[in-house]
């Protein structure tokens, strides 16, 4: 065991030299827990060698060293102005400073113009103490106090006496602190400060906070202790047989023998493997396993091996419990494989991140978030940008993920600028930075190497290339090749590009980009890290990227970014606590509500983006016609054996029949099921839906959770039908033009542009407002990144400005005309009285070369805040459009009006519904406004709020009180896009084009 010897008197300069970032540290190690005896030595279980420091502690802020409370540490020191606070916790989220959100800048620039490693002045120091008293566990043995994580640098004292220094804010760091105690009370100081050089190489797009943000404990090590494991797999060609291997680090006395003994259970509690052997300070040894079961995310099998250390008498005196997984990794014919089998990664970019407590996250979060990945199909993880805590890897080695565990390392801020300058990159081939970039590497590989679940060893994120990082990256092969090693950033920089990734990653790149790289037969295969970003209503164009994982052998899949939005509670301008964003909390510089790009909401709420990512990321295709369902299982170790397929038929939305069938389908392989169904020949339309579901309970989800879906839609013509003429009375005014057909009555205006009321014989009002024209929408955040406002602006005054221009009376409604300012074209809608009652409606806008394309087209049906439900048949359940539909399906759905808007960080664009046949508007007294789809489905948005009112409110807490119901039929709207959110619009498919005749045609029918 090394350990660098702590001086006298630490010194703050420490914090602005990059070659100090370990004082006193001992080396890293798995993360094992040791227990004193077989019956207390149960994986997960607490042992009574871990004292807990967790808790109330107490703290004293300083904006600046220089006016930190100097001898602290000291017991005599008076701590009467010391306030509690909560560990693990940041300062910041505990009334010391204020959080500050930035993405690639560093959040000094502007204030300061520092050097590589230099720190500002203005750099906030938290002075911690508490008191503990050891417990009896200890006595007789050594005491090693770690922390999991301090961002970003800290000094430890242990009843006045110095300890250490350390960086690295997300892994352990570990003291010996064994000849600093005292009998009974112990005082242990912790100086945290928030910048150091340390800071320079984490640069991560997050907020930044400080502080002790992980747990804190005291472990006891005996006189025999295993201080060290690294377990490694190795499987024959065939998969059938196994070879455990064990290296091992140990502590053990010089004057006595100690015996290692090991026994391996299989998942299901059978002993498969027994050995004892003398023991030795290092050792490297192989044992047979026959037939193992093999681990992967979908079926996670995982042995169950123990441990123990015996001294001379036999007597057992340390017991580590350690979980196996058998499997290997490896990239083979440029393709990665997973035992034999090639993987795709459907996977998302995660932070550590809870909205109150910061990264400081709980157990119950990260259980939370493994279970919700199961559950949407999402079989892999990339620890962005950082380790994770480390329960949240055992997890992952229980449930079944596939991680890519990232180094923490991130310098954005020295080369995202407008031209990249050589000389201020980080680390690149700087050697002053080698050394703290090569430890990060092995605390993380140290602590992590034991977890079947990493697959992928990362050097970190956005770091440009060079010689450090190749350095890195060679590193973690010598110390671990049963890994592959991937970064991105040699994109930027190719003169290490095959010695730093095993693979081609790139984020944000166009899947026409990433096709062109797969036709171009090349020799790693492709990752895309990031993609899809998901901030705000977005997400539009997935299944272009998903589409390539069926199409190309080396395209193996990508990570969203990101998972969980990265807002934080705090009070709002009226007073009210709400999720806030960057700049919010008067930090600056800033990002913004850049933080805010998630698939979840802060709070951990599902947004409707999930509805697309859970059926992208399937692992059984469904695909049915009317007669049964192919079923395609793309997974690779697991047949269907374990779930019941479900289906049933739907005629114009209502469920006519359904019934169960088997599908019992091996891995890989795909069948055809025939379904004995109904005689279907009655005029309407048929959906066959097919699901499958869990046939029993599992660790994520209950019996009945839902894996994959698909749906087959057809229709049975039905015979024309003799159209009568309507008997109508009409009643011509000078303004005004009355007609009735007895049951509805229409008032269309010659000067308002349309149907000024609509009402039932009851005399209750349907409309608000005419109807008028629509061509814009609220910009989604992907529109803003994409200068929507100068490309389309346009159209938000013809929206705002077009004006009748004519208007004809017929004998049976109205026709109108509306001029559009910019174009010589007019937009016409006519509305005609039918002899059912309704009144047909059409919308035609004929195209204009000359413009840009518009946003969408349809009606904006204004209607009294009383209709404040609606009930449609169409795609759902979730808000759906052109470009992200694919994990809607047909059916009839409801919801309240305010629900319908989505509450993204900043109001957009939101609740949209595609593929309506029809909608009904109502209240609550039964009233009933039906929109029907005449010729084709069409495009419906229900909300509170017209576009206008919600692209002018910064936050939701700023839109207004709902007044009314803003119903939009539309005949298209341009796709949400997904690809990135500063400059991509939607793909081709998804757009408008210019010159493009729309026209919408529907019936409105009072009820």
């Amino acid at each position: 065991m090394s350990q660098n010897p702590a001086p006298a008197a630490p010194t703050l300069a420490w914090l602005s030299d990059p070659q100090v970032f370990a004082v006193g540290r001992l080396d890293p190690v798995s993360d094992h827990v040791t227990y004193p005896d077989t019956t207390k030595a149960t994986f997960g279980a607490p042992s009574p060698w871990r004292q807990s420091l967790d808790g109330q502690w107490l703290v004293a802020s300083a904006p600046r060293a220089d006016k930190r409370p100097v001898g602290f540490e000291q017991p005599s020191f008076d701590r009467s102005g010391f306030a509690p606070i909560e560990v693990p916790g940041a300062l910041q989220l505990q009334g010391h400073g204020r959080p500050q959100y930035v993405n690639t800048q560093y959040p000094w620039d502007g204030h300061d113009a520092l050097k590589a490693g230099e720190v500002p002045e203005d750099n906030l120091v938290g002075c911690y103490v508490r008191s503990f008293t050891l417990e009896d566990a200890f006595k007789g043995k050594r005491t090693i106090l770690t922390f999991e994580g301090v961002e970003t640098a800290f000094y430890v004292w242990l009843n006045g006496r110095f300890v250490g220094y350390a960086e690295d804010s997300f892994t352990p760091s570990r003291f010996d602190v064994t000849d600093h105690l005292v009998e009974g009370e112990n005082l242990l100081a912790v100086e945290v400060y928030h910048r150091s050089s340390g800071a320079w190489l984490e640069d991560q797009d997050f907020w930044r906070l400080s502080g002790i943000i992980r747990p804190v404990f005291l472990e006891a090590w005996p006189e025999r202790h295993v201080r060290d494991i690294f377990l490694n797999t190795d499987l024959t060609d065939d998969f059938s047989q196994a070879s455990l291997r064990l290296r091992l680090k140990l502590d053990l006395p010089a004057a006595d023998k100690t015996r290692l003994r090991l026994s391996l259970s299989d998942p299901n509690g059978k002993v498969v493997l027994q050995d004892e052997r003398d023991a030795d300070a290092e050792m490297d040894f192989y044992l047979p396993v026959a037939d193992p079961l093999l681990w992967s995310a979908e079926a996670p099998h995982l042995y169950h091996l123990t441990l123990s250390l015996l001294d001379g008498a036999g007597h057992v005196t340390e017991v580590v419990p350690q979980r196996v997984g058998f499997r290997q990794f490896e990239l083979k014919d440029g393709v990665m494989r997973l035992n034999g089998k090639r993987i795709v990664f459907r996977g998302v970019n995660r932070h550590d991140f809870n909205p109150r407590r910061g990264r400081s996250v709980t157990l119950d979060d990260m259980l939370w978030d493994v279970q919700f990945f199961k559950q949407n199909n999402i079989n892999a993880v990339r620890t962005s940008h950082y380790p994770n805590r480390s329960e949240f890897y055992a997890l992952c080695d229980e449930y079944g993920l596939y991680l890519i565990d990232e180094a923490n390392l991130e310098t954005h801020g020295t080369w995202s600028i407008e031209k990249t300058d050589p000389d201020r990159v980080i680390p690149r081939d700087r050697d002053e930075w080698r050394p703290a970039v090569l430890d990060r590497a092995a605390n993380m590989l140290a602590r992590d190497k034991n977890h079947p679940s990493v697959l992928i060893w990362s050097c970190g994120n956005e770091s440009y290339g060079g010689r450090v990082l190749a350095d890195m990256a060679n590193y973690f092969r010598e110390c671990d090749p049963s890994r592959l090693v991937h970064y991105e950033g040699v994109f930027h920089d190719r003169r290490f590009d095959t010695e730093t990734s095993d693979m081609e990653t790139r984020m944000y790149a166009r899947p026409q980009a990433v096709e062109e790289y797969l036709r171009s037969n090349p020799e790693k295969p492709f990752v895309s890290c990031e993609y899809m970003h998901a901030m705000g209503n977005s997400l539009g164009g997935m299944h272009f990227y998903t589409d390539l994982t069926y199409r190309y052998e080396q395209c193996q899949g990508g990570f969203i970014w990101e998972y969980i939005e990265q807002a934080l509670y705090g009070t709002a301008a009226d007073g009210s606590e709400q999720l806030l964003f960057g700049g919010e909390f008067g930090d600056r510089p800033t990002d913004y509500n850049f933080c805010a790009d998630g698939l979840v909401t802060a709070d951990r709420k599902t947004t409707p983006k999930m509805q697309e990512v859970k059926a992208l990321y399937q692992p059984v295709r469904l695909l049915p016609d009317g007669k049964g369902v192919r079923v395609i299982n793309d997974n690779l170790f697991v047949s269907l054996d374990a779930f019941v397929l479900r289906y049933r038929v739907l005629r114009d939305g209502e469920e006519i029949a359904s019934g169960t069938a088997d599908a019992k389908v091996s891995a890989g392989e795909e069948a055809y099921v025939a379904l004995s169904l109904p005689g279907l020949s009655e005029a309407g339309e048929y959906t066959l839906q097919g699901w499958l579901e869990e046939r029993h309970d599992r660790l994520w989800a209950k019996a009945g959770h839902e894996v994959a879906f698909g749906e087959h839609i057809w229709r049975v013509a039905k015979p024309p039908e003799a159209v009568a003429e309507p008997q109508l009375k009409l009643v011509r005014g000078d303004y005004n033009y009355g007609v009735s057909d007895g049951h509805t009555k229409a008032i269309f205006c010659r000067r308002f542009g349309g149907p000024v009321s609509l009402v039932n014989t009851a005399g209750r009002e349907f409309l608000e407002k005419p109807p008028r024209p629509i061509f814009w929408r609220a910009p989604v955040d992907n529109d803003r990144g994409a200068k929507f406002g100068a490309i389309y602006g346009h159209w938000r005054s013809a929206s705002l400005d077009a004006h009748q221009s004519s208007y004809t009376y017929t004998d049976r409604g109205a026709d109108y005309r509306f001029k559009v300012p910019g174009s010589r074209e007019e937009v016409s809608v006519s509305y005609r009285f039918q002899a059912d009652g309704s009144i047909a409606v059409s919308a035609h806008w004929p195209g204009d070369p000359a413009l840009p394309a518009p946003p969408l087209f349809g009606l904006m049906l204004p209607m009294p805040r009383a209709f404040d439900r609606f009930r449609y048949y169409g795609l759902g359940p979730e808000e759906n459009y052109a470009d992200r539909n694919k994990g809607a399906r047909l059916g009839i759905y409801e919801r309240s009006v305010v629900d319908n808007v989505t509450p993204y960080v900043t109001p957009q664009e939101s609740g949209n519904r595609t593929g309506v046949r029809w909608a009904d508007m109502f209240d609550a007294d039964g009233n009933r406004l039906r929109i029907q789809a005449l010729h084709a489905p069409f495009e419906l948005g229900v909300s509170p709020y017209t576009p206008f009112q919600i692209e002018s409110a910064p936050r939701p807490i700023d839109l207004p009180k709902p007044n009314r119901t803003i119903v939009t039929v539309l005949a298209r709207q341009m796709g949400v896009a997904g690809d990135d959110s500063w400059g991509s619009l939607a793909h081709p498919p998804y757009l408008i084009e210019a010159g493009e005749p729309l026209t919408v045609e529907f019936s409105l029918r009072i009820s």
